[in-house]
Parts: C-alpha cells; sequence; structure tokens
C-alpha cells in the first residue's frame, strides 16, 4: 500500500512540476513578446525624433539612417532592433528576370536552379503569364496556379517553385576554412517595397552587390569600409575604384524594424526565451508631417531572425 501511495505521490509530484514549467515558460514568452513589441514602438520613436536631437559632438543621439541596429535595454529584458531599409532592395514585381537571376546566382551558385527561380518570379507576377506551363512555378504538393498578379507580401516567394526556406530567411554556411558564418537569404535582397535603378552602397547586401556587377574585391572594399564608417558620397565609393553605377547613397525612405527581444531571468542573465516582432513604415516629409513623420505600413509578430539563435558552435556542420 505505502508502495502505492509513494508511486501516486510521485506521479501527481512530477506532473504539478511539469505544468508549473509550462505554465511559466508560456507566461515567460507573452512577456517577452510585449517586450519585442515595445522596442518597436520605441525604434520607431527614435526614428521620429532622430533628425530634432544630437549630442554635443553632433552625432545622432537617437538615430540615423546609417545606423543598422539598435541595443535597447529594458528593466525586464534587452532588444537588439534591426534597422532594414526596403527602399534599397530589388523591387520583387518590376525587377528583370535578369537581375533576378544573377541575386538568385549568386545565393544558390546553381546557375540551373537560379534560372528556375527567376523564370517562376516572372511567369507568377505576369498578368497574362509567360505561356509557360502553369507548373514552372508551382511548388512540390501545390494545388493552386500561379496568381499572375503582383507580390503583395515578400513571403509568397515561399510558394513559388525553386524557393526553400534557407534560401529565403537564409542560412549558416561554411567558409573554405571550415568556418561558419550567417548569410542572408532571398528576403534580405528583394522587397515589394524596393526600387529597381539605384541602390544604397551603405545598406545594400552583398547577394545584391554581386547582382549589380560588383566584382568580388569590390564587394569586400565595400563591406570592409562600411563597417567602419558608411560611405558619405559617390566620390568615396569612387576613390576605391569600383565601378558600380547603379549604387548611389542614402535617399532610404522605407524601413522595417524588427526587434527581437531576450528577457532577463532572476540572476539577470539573459533568458533562453527569445520572441521577435516587426514594423515596416515610410518616413514622411517633416515639413508637412511634423508631428507624425512616420506612417506604419505593416506591422507583425513572429518575425524570422537570426539573431534570435544562438551562433552553431567551432566545427559545427553548416545547417
Amino acid at each position: 500500500m505505502s508502495a502505492a501511495l509513494a508511486a501516486i505521490a510521485f506521479s501527481i509530484s512530477s506532473t504539478v512540476r511539469s505544468e508549473t514549467d509550462r505554465v511559466s515558460t508560456a507566461a515567460d514568452g507573452l512577456r517577452a513578446s510585449y517586450l519585442a513589441s515595445g522596442a518597436v514602438e520605441r525604434g520607431i520613436q527614435h526614428m521620429m525624433w532622430g533628425p530634432d536631437y544630437r549630442n554635443p559632438d553632433g552625432s545622432a543621439r537617437f538615430w540615423e539612417p546609417n545606423l543598422p541596429r539598435m541595443n535597447l535595454r529594458f528593466p525586464s529584458g534587452e532588444a537588439v532592433v534591426e534597422m532594414i531599409p526596403e527602399s534599397s532592395k530589388l523591387n520583387i514585381n518590376v525587377a528583370s528576370a535578369d537581375d533576378l537571376y544573377r541575386l538568385a546566382l549568386a545565393l544558390t551558385d546553381d546557375p540551373a536552379r537560379s534560372r528556375e527561380i527567376a523564370d517562376a518570379i516572372v511567369e507568377w507576377r505576369s498578368p497574362g503569364g509567360t505561356g509557360a506551363p502553369a507548373a514552372l512555378s508551382l511548388v512540390a504538393g501545390q494545388t493552386f496556379p500561379p496568381r499572375h498578379a503582383s507580390f503583395e507580401e515578400i513571403e509568397e516567394l515561399l510558394l513559388v517553385r525553386g524557393v526553400t526556406p534557407e534560401l529565403f530567411y537564409g542560412n549558416f554556411v561554411a567558409d573554405t576554412e571550415g568556418r561558419l558564418y550567417a548569410r542572408g537569404g532571398l528576403r534580405d535582397a528583394v522587397s515589394v517595397w524596393g526600387l529597381n535603378a539605384y541602390f544604397d552602397v551603405n545598406t545594400a547586401t552583398p547577394a545584391l552587390l554581386e547582382a549589380l556587377g560588383v566584382s568580388v574585391d569590390g564587394i569586400a572594399q565595400i563591406v570592409q569600409r562600411r563597417a567602419l564608417r558608411p560611405f558619405r558620397d559617390l566620390g568615396e565609393l569612387n576613390q576605391l575604384g569600383i565601378s558600380a553605377p547603379r549604387l548611389y547613397v542614402g535617399g532610404n525612405y522605407i524601413w522595417t524594424l524588427r526587434a527581437t527581444a531576450r528577457l532577463n531571468t532572476s540572476t539577470r542573465a539573459p533568458s533562453d526565451v527569445v520572441r521577435t516582432s516587426s514594423a515596416t513604415v515610410k518616413l514622411l516629409d517633416r515639413r508637412q508631417n511634423y508631428q507624425m513623420p512616420v506612417h506604419v505600413l505593416r506591422y507583425y509578430d513572429d518575425a524570422w531572425s537570426q539573431l534570435a539563435l544562438a551562433p552553431p558552435g567551432p566545427g559545427a556542420p553548416a545547417q
């Protein structure tokens, strides 16, 4: 009898602990979600304040267009807000097939697959189609045909034949020495808000730079230089001897703010619970919209970010 009672007590105790941990994790997840949403709102505020508030040395107190991210600290945790210029990406709805092919080739190193992806995107967005079979644009198991209309959200690319989650979101890849690094995906280089003529040299991704015809050495010089300080004008780019007629400096007016929030534990150490939120905003003319110079175009939760992942350890296989 005592053994049976002990077994019952152990079972109840184990169940209670499991349920308590589950509830605690759910509560932490909710708190982290609110923290991420608050970080996005704080980032929008910093964008609104940016032009008006300066430090004594003249630098931006809150934000300036060349700031790639904001590190925000709150009493309950920390958040990193990535500032992603959408208007310096390739516009998926008007980009030429050649631009799409070169971009896909820069990300996949597979000419046949890159041509398949470029043709499928053109077929998907063309109002009357290109005359290619509908199966050209269908992913495995998909039962509906291409919509033959403009992409409304960039996530629609996941429905296009040849576009995998790894290609869309980015992945960890290994260099020649076996070291892993994060490589961006299609969503970092294309947008429904992007342009098609000129691209900001300070924010264009390496894959997009390659698609625009910049040499490998030129890309390395650009990335190294802008990591130290941003380009202020095209003269600084020309001094490097880089020929890139489709690059310019500045001009970004549509941005995505992607916040990755992590709670603090009772010991003030970072928690394993991470949540993300994101908003796409448009900067308005401050002379006409001084009270609210930022217009929110899109707001969504659970925006994938590689900052939510711990980087793989040395020698770990590429994911």
